[in-house]
């Protein structure tokens, strides 16, 4: 008589955490700051700030929003500053740098507020494969965040993880 197959992976105590699952929803729009700089390298105040004011800041309603130079211009710090007066009452945030940049930001905000308690004692995976290009930082802090509580972390899926802490007894 054949044994009943038996699915391990579902009777398995893991418990999974996805960051696909936290990842923030919501457009992220990024701004090049050379489109308002003369022939795109030079910051003359004057003009600058009448490009500013003139555009139309309602195009970043509730996205997520960051700044960048796609020239080699040296930007002063006051004019990223001085653009984020105009994005602070639309965006939902705003980071200087990349895309990358944006969502190593918001991940960590995320994983901040995680409450941690739930996974106390607890043997997690902590889930590889992502439809997101999730930054890599994101995985090293969700680490740092769950090691403190974790007995065991693993990395990847139930059914072919990498073990990467288990608590000393």
């Amino acid at each position: 008589m054949e044994e009943p197959i038996v699915n391990r992976v579902a009777n398995s105590k893991l418990i999974t955490v996805d960051l696909e699952e936290l990842y923030p929803r919501g457009e992220r729009i990024g701004i090049d700051i050379s489109l308002w700089l003369k022939e795109g390298f030079i910051l003359i105040e004057k003009e600058f700030r009448a490009a500013l004011k003139s555009h139309d800041w309602s195009l970043y309603q509730n996205k997520f929003v960051f700044l960048y130079n796609s020239q080699e211009a040296i930007i002063p710090s006051w004019a990223y500053l001085l653009i984020s007066t105009y994005l602070q009452t639309v965006a939902k945030k705003i980071v200087v740098g990349s895309k990358k940049d944006l969502d190593t930001v918001l991940m960590k905000e995320v994983i901040d507020s995680l409450d941690s308690a739930p996974y106390k004692g607890k043997n997690i995976i902590i889930k590889g494969c992502s439809k997101i290009d999730m930054p890599q930082n994101a995985y090293l802090m969700l680490l740092e965040k769950l090691q403190a509580q974790a007995q065991k972390i693993l990395y990847g899926e139930a059914c072919s993880s990498v073990p990467l802490y288990a608590k000393k007894n």
